[in-house]
């Protein structure tokens, strides 16, 4: 009975974590639905052929306001590259899309606090920094022909230029809003469901005792400011591999994140394992069809670096500044089920779902009955989500079966739940 109590807990966390999260994700993926419509993408990209200081932010920028699905910033990655991009400009919007994007800020602010959320703009700036001098260190010009070589093989979907005053001032715009909307959904669900029903599990299941050995972290009562070098150092240089290991992706990474916090993790452990979405083996087999094992490995060489780096100098920098947080926020909080403004706001976010729904069929309907320009946006759209479950590949059959068992796992907790109240 212990153990069907615990498994019933475990699926109540882990709906707790995706209901506290909820209005954070529609109202991150909104906004990123409109400005990946409402943004003239290729008046960007020809400004990034260089490895100067004006490419690198540009493409930056360019990260930020993109999809934070890993497996689309990596097919974007590629297409900029196909383009043009200078390859330095190419990982820095890797590393912005996925680190940098609005809707990881949110859930990040909310789950661990404010101080994690400065870190991570500041360590997603710092990263682009570090990996740009890296790389024009150690700039391997024959590989990267090579790898160019190899990408130009692939085929991307292109985007029309356009006037994006005209187009967010008509209805087909506002589709297109609707449609991105759906899409982004779409590619990130899985990963969604997978890394909160994991945290759920780990949460309850996983001593606290655990994640202090692996992490060194004594008996997570010391202060994490007093923390032993080698403690800090190690903490950074593990946490991409425990990244690796979950397969989650940067939006499922957060709740985990805040388990590993509330079981003494330092915060370089912390920050070090957020940004290792990159790290996972399918993504790492994804930049290998596209460049190439070898580049694809050098690309994971040159993250680990400046991830390990990065996690080691916030750490100590918000340590010189007393800014660094002494715990996490306590789970119960941040996975329990309360009338308070979590509940208005979610509210809020159905109706907004509603609403981009809606849009999103009337774009599809005026689509059969137009085909003079506002189809070309929508069929844009389309080769996007398309390319993105081809870049999956094969791990998308294992990761649906993942889903399949995450699903009967949810199931089969409510059931306990329901039946517990009965």
């Amino acid at each position: 009975m212990e153990f069907l109590e615990q498994y019933s807990n475990g699926v109540i966390t882990a709906l707790g974590f995706f209901w506290n999260a909820l209005w954070a994700f529609v109202l991150g993926y909104a906004i990123s639905a409109a400005i990946q419509v409402f943004v003239p993408k290729t008046r960007l990209t020809a400004h990034m052929g260089h490895g100067d200081v004006g490419s690198i932010s540009l493409a930056g920028l360019f990260g930020a306001i993109s999809s934070s699905c890993s497996f689309a910033a990596l097919s974007a990655a590629r297409s900029l590259f196909q383009k043009g991009a200078h390859f330095i400009a190419t990982v820095a919007f890797m590393f912005a899309s996925t680190n940098l994007v609005i809707e990881l800020g949110v859930l990040i602010f909310l789950f661990l606090g404010w101080q994690f959320l400065v870190a991570e703009i500041i360590g997603g700036i710092l990263m682009i920094a570090i990996s740009a001098f890296l790389i024009r260190l150690t700039y391997p010009k024959d590989m990267i022909k090579a790898a160019k070589q190899h990408a130009d093989d692939e085929t991307g979907s292109e985007e029309d230029d356009f006037d994006w005053k005209r187009r967010i001032q008509s209805k087909s715009g506002w589709q297109q809003v609707g449609n991105r909307f759906v899409m982004e959904w779409q590619m990130v669900w899985r990963e969604i469901l997978i890394g909160f029903t994991i945290a759920g599990f780990i949460a309850v299941f996983v001593p606290a005792e655990f994640w202090q050995t692996l992490f060194l972290a004594g008996d997570g009562t010391g202060s994490a400011s007093d923390l032993p070098f080698l403690t800090v150092l190690e903490n950074a240089l593990i946490a991409p591999f425990v990244a690796a290991a979950t397969f989650i992706g940067s939006m499922g990474n957060i709740p985990l994140a805040t388990v590993l916090s509330a079981g003494g993790v330092s915060f370089a452990g912390i920050m070090g394992f957020i940004y290792s979405d990159l790290m996972v083996p399918p993504l790492v087999k994804v930049n290998a069809r596209y460049y190439g094992w070898k580049t694809a490995l050098y690309i994971a060489g040159i993250m680990y670096a400046s991830i390990v780096a990065t996690a080691l100098i916030l750490h100590y920098v918000f340590v010189a500044f007393g800014a660094i947080p002494e715990s996490s926020r306590d789970i119960a909080e941040v996975s329990a089920f309360a009338v308070n403004y979590t509940l208005f706001l979610n509210i809020a976010a159905f109706v907004m779902t509603g609403g981009l729904l809606w849009l999103r069929r009337e774009g599809q309907k005026s689509t059969h009955h137009d085909h003079n320009g506002n189809s070309n946006d929508t069929h844009g759209n389309h080769d996007h989500g398309h390319h993105h479950h081809q870049d999956g590949g094969s791990f998308l059959s294992a990761k649906n079966i993942i889903v399949a068992t995450a699903l009967m796992l949810l199931a089969g907790g409510l059931a306990l739940q329901i039946a517990s109240l009965m």
